[in-house]
């Protein structure tokens, strides 16, 4: 492929149903869905893609049920410490996004663990976003940004969108250049808001678990037959 997008993100869907399909608790589901971010993972490295963000916990994640969400926590710390030395041999950056000081402290401990430990990789950056929405996002920078200018920090008519880009969890991250959503929902829900403004959208009715390298490699030949005009025409790219 000619061209490989810089930045992935993926809306993981579809664990649950998967599950019950399968006739199985949620649990294993959460579980198989495990093993498809390993592949996927090493897929996108191996795709050369630089940077590859993937929807772990949302803010609205918090309303499923208690014995489901500590579930999620237990995977997420044996995940980290399962993956910590295959990312170290594939050269990967792991970084977070969202508000971890909310996170169980034994999540939030071992995610800053890794986060230290993988700090110096120059590979693909791979992001989870942990207790995030984009609009908490949004909130969160924008009342920053109100206290420095109630404070004379920042004066109101230099607040841009780089300004307004350097305070979110997402600063230091790229535009998103192909969104993936697997289980057949064509919905963003409440993800990177800001960083989507001409992201080219995937949608795909394979429900997470079952999403493979193969299914990766789908999405981005499908992602390379597509024109990003970024609000020009045809005839201004060629020209």
């Amino acid at each position: 492929m000619s061209k490989i997008p810089k930045h992935v993100a993926i809306i993981m869907d579809g664990n649950g149903r998967w599950a019950k399909l399968q006739g199985k608790n949620r649990v294993t589901g959460h579980q198989q869905g495990a093993k498809s971010v390993k592949e996927i993972v090493e897929e996108a490295v191996a795709q050369g893609i630089e940077y590859l963000t993937l929807y772990a916990f949302s803010t609205e994640n918090w309303s499923r049920p208690k014995d489901e969400v500590n579930l999620l926590m237990k995977l997420l710390v044996s995940s980290l410490r399962k993956e910590f030395h295959r990312m170290v041999d594939n050269n990967i950056r792991l970084v977070s996004i969202g508000n971890i000081d909310a996170l169980p402290t034994p999540v939030k401990d071992e995610l800053l663990s890794v986060i230290e430990k993988t700090k110096n990789n120059t590979g693909m950056v791979l992001t989870l976003a942990l207790n995030y929405g984009g609009k908490e996002d949004l909130t969160q920078a924008m009342r920053t940004i109100a206290d420095k200018v109630k404070n004379s920090i920042i004066s109101p008519e230099k607040v841009d969108e780089s300004t307004i880009n350097e305070h979110l969890y997402t600063r230091n991250l790229p535009p998103v250049d192909l969104l993936i959503r697997t289980s057949g929902e064509e919905r963003i829900s409440n993800f990177l808001l800001w960083h989507i403004a001409y992201t080219e959208l995937y949608f795909t009715k394979t429900l997470w678990p079952d999403f493979k390298k193969e299914d990766l490699k789908e999405a981005l030949l499908n992602y390379a037959k597509r024109e990003r005009r970024f609000g020009k025409t045809s005839e201004q790219l060629t020209s």
